[in-house]
């Protein structure tokens, strides 16, 4: 499923045209990037919560030479799936 699948989905339960719920999936979204950003957990009952997390710096190998080089530390997006999801999935 893409965004334009989600947007169908989303219109059609809620009764929205296809530009509203585009509107809104594009406010959720936002609301929940902004939030990360700042360092803020965003957990979604039933859902799972995303959070952000530091990778450390480190080495790696250039597959390509074997030349070894650095990885620069980063920051990264994670999801933790929660229990209802999980086991809608079984």
């Amino acid at each position: 499923m893409n965004k334009q699948d989600l947007v169908a989905v989303v219109a059609e339960t809620g009764e929205l045209s296809k530009a509203k719920a585009g509107e809104v999936l594009d406010a959720v979204f936002d609301a929940i990037s902004e939030s990360l950003k700042s360092k803020q957990e965003v957990r979604l009952v039933g859902f799972g919560t995303f959070s952000t997390s530091r990778r450390k710096a480190g080495k790696g190998r250039n597959p390509r030479t074997g030349e070894e080089i650095e990885i620069a530390a980063s920051a990264t997006v994670r999801f933790k799936a929660g229990k209802a999801l999980k086991d809608g999935l079984t």
